[in-house]
């Protein structure tokens, strides 16, 4: 199959706006399966694992392939909840498209902006389904409003509803100006086409002159018809939306209801008119890691191979890596490097995933996005290639992990197994951290919320048999410092009758909120070869890591080497490792170091009688309120508070709204914390 007919897209959303009902049925409808599975009763075949199954939500990015008439789809449906935001970010990475999900009641919500953002960063070209259209409250408007104001978008409407809420039966296209019905007989697999009701014709030839207008935007000659009055031909239309959509410009909306069957086909057709194929998506940019020269990446099976590895799973105790394929081909058995780390690696098997169950392939070509059993040394983010042919692609990005907990193992039994367990679990999930806290000795899990920690647990248990006890969530705090300091450090120690001897003069730099750590070091000499510059900035780096009072890792700030005196015969270097970590460690604290708290944004939804005392809550905890407005019968808190008065707090709104209140929370920034806080470190 050429990569023209490939279509390599992922189902993005808000949690519980109906992305996984949505997957299921493109792969009923398409043929892939036979029986629709269902979120609601754990049936999903999307949601495989226990967990998914039992709370009812995705944790996991599932990947799988069906084919629509002519295209091959390989789809990824991805978690809604933010504590799983990693497999949203690993996702878009590699996708070339995506269908983004909002319901017609809630309308945009916290996550559905995180994850468009995400989208925005990676230059994804999305067509959008507002779903749940057969819904008490369903406003396709409202949503689109939503999505103009809260997003930035420019959404064009496609299609209208037939009928309002629970008489909500097909749409109407507004291209084609007809009736799209589903059989209600075979469960929406049958699609009716119909002419226009009588009453409908004259709003929808509104609305397609108001679509034609804004694709006039995009195409000068759709643009002379318009002013002329003259009809312009659906063809025509489609290309000048395939062309904006795929330049991220506008976004395509259709309509639907997708646990009612209705909707789903109109969508897929859309997904083949109006999505990239991988031919069609920007080449990439690698860097030669032999001579830092860098090189454009297109899509051509002849060409050297280079795939991304974004996913890693642990597969009875071996990894199996997902790959999206940007050129060349991969064939089984062939042995590849891995140009991120310079380890080689074989190709044991390679599979196309259907959710969990595989199909084995002899070859992947580019475009496609496939598994491997066999890496041991290949983790998310690394780059594979041929050997002759080394190539590193951009990585992704990793968000920062803000909650721990602290945890040991029950039995002796499970001591011994405990540390290849959470090995296993690391090679999945680049969010997930484990350290030691070295003065309790305990083993601290840090991951991006409470929900995820819980799941790291129970499948710590489940999956690989080891039984722990935990303690209670605590904020992961970072260090920050208040002013500019210089430092020269020397370090002289002898050992055996010779002398370990370094010298450097630091200087740090307080940066914005944000920056994150940045080492500036000197040019290379003929002495200070670019070996010994990179284990200096990897000691300062690790300085950072591990802090300079509380133990949380230093951020916003810039370290630089503004000297390196080298005594040939005399500087050594563990003498100048040594200068560093303790020139490094000690500058730090003089510079007036101080916490900063993890502030999260929230949204909540109340009923109006409970306002009151809500707000009051979210005052206890040191919350701002950024707006309050009205949805339906509830009204919509929009607010950020520390992360420090959050655990919890579910239990608290239900018990204050008797169970009808419920809330999203997403990390927002990094704030100085309050001097109570500081004081319990040790920093006032």
């Amino acid at each position: 199959m050429s990569h023209e007919s490939i279509r390599n897209i992922g189902i993005i959303s808000h949690i519980d706006a109906g992305k996984t009902t949505v997957s299921e049925r493109i792969l009923f409808y398409s043929g892939e399966t036979h029986k629709m599975g269902e979120v609601h009763n754990g049936q999903a075949v999307m949601d495989w694992m226990p967990q998914e199954q039992e709370r009812g939500i995705t944790i996991t990015a599932t990947a799988t392939s069906c084919r629509w008439g002519d295209l091959r789809i390989n789809l990824i449906d991805t978690p809604g909840h933010i504590d799983f935001t990693i497999e949203v970010e690993r996702s878009m990475r590699v996708l070339d498209g995506a269908v983004a999900i909002f319901s017609a009641v809630e309308g945009v919500q916290p996550q559905s902006e995180s994850v468009w953002r995400q989208a925005d960063r990676y230059a994804v070209p999305r067509i959008c389904f507002i779903n749940k259209m057969d819904r008490v409250g369903a406003d396709h408007a409202r949503t689109l409003s939503q999505m103009e104001e809260r997003l930035g978008a420019r959404p064009i409407l496609l299609q209208l509803p037939l009928g309002d809420e629970a008489d909500f039966s097909g749409v109407i296209d507004l291209l084609t100006e007809e009736a799209l019905l589903f059989d209600r007989g075979d469960l929406g697999k049958t699609m009716l086409r119909r002419p226009l009701p009588l009453e409908c014709v004259e709003r929808v030839g509104e609305e397609r002159l108001r679509l034609t207008e804004a694709l006039a935007d995009f195409d000068d000659s759709i643009l002379a018809d318009f002013l002329e009055g003259r009809r312009v031909s659906t063809e025509r239309l489609r290309l000048a939306l395939r062309s904006a959509t795929l330049a991220c410009r506008i976004f395509p909306v259709l309509l639907g209801s997708a646990l009612r069957n209705k909707g789903i086909q109109p969508l897929l057709d859309a997904v083949g008119l109006y999505l990239p194929s991988p031919h069609e998506v920007p080449a990439l940019v690698g860097r030669n890691p032999r001579d830092e020269r860098h090189e454009t990446v297109g899509c051509d099976p002849a060409a050297p191979l280079r795939a991304l590895a974004f996913k890693v799973m642990c597969d009875e105790g071996r990894m199996l890596t997902y790959l999206r394929i940007y050129s060349g081909t991969l064939r089984f058995g062939a042995t590849l490097l891995n140009a991120s780390r310079g380890v080689s690696e074989r190709v044991g098997r390679l599979f196309r995933m259907h959710s969990h169950r595989r199909e084995d392939l002899t070859e992947a070509a580019a475009g496609d996005i496939v598994a491997v059993l066999g890496f041991r040394e290949t983790f998310t983010g690394d780059t594979l290639c041929d050997a002759g042919h080394p190539l590193v692609l951009e990585g992704l990005t990793v968000p920062e992990p803000v909650v721990s907990v602290a945890v040991e193992p029950v039995g002796n039994d499970d001591r011994e197994k405990f540390p290849l367990a959470l090995t296993r679990l690391r090679w999945e999930d680049p969010t997930f951290k484990v350290h030691e806290d070295e003065e309790t000795g305990q083993t601290i899990l840090t991951g991006m919320g409470e929900l995820h920690l819980e799941v790291i647990i129970d499948r710590l248990e489940r999956e690989q048999g080891v039984r722990v006890k935990s303690g209670r969530p605590r904020v992961v705090y970072r260090e920050a410092l208040r002013y500019e300091v210089q430092r020269r450090e020397l370090f002289r120690f002898e050992r055996e009758g010779k002398a370990e001897v370094g010298e450097l003069l630091l200087r740090l730099t307080p940066l914005a909120r944000g920056s994150g750590v940045s080492i500036v070091l000197p040019p290379a000499t003929p002495h200070l070869v670019p070996s010994l510059l990179a284990v200096i900035e990897e000691d300062l780096r690790q300085g950072c890591m591990t802090g300079c009072c509380s133990g949380y890792r230093l951020t916003d700030l810039r370290v630089a080497v503004l000297e390196i005196p080298f005594e040939p015969g005399v500087t050594t270097e563990t003498g100048l490792r040594a200068a560093a970590q303790r020139g490094g460690l000690m500058a730090a604290r003089e510079a007036g170091p101080y916490l900063l708290e993890p502030i999260m944004a929230l949204e909540l939804s109340v009923p109006t009688e409970y306002l009151g005392k809500v707000l009051g809550a979210l005052q206890q905890k040191r919350g701002r309120v950024e707006g309050v407005s009205a949805s339906g019968e509830n009204e919509l808190i929009r607010a950020t508070a520390p992360l420090a008065g959050m655990f919890g707090f579910m239990t608290e709104l239900r018990s204050a709204t008797r169970g009808r209140g419920s809330y999203t929370m997403e990390f927002l920034c990094f704030e100085e914390a309050p001097q109570e806080v500081q004081q319990r470190f040790g920093l006032v």
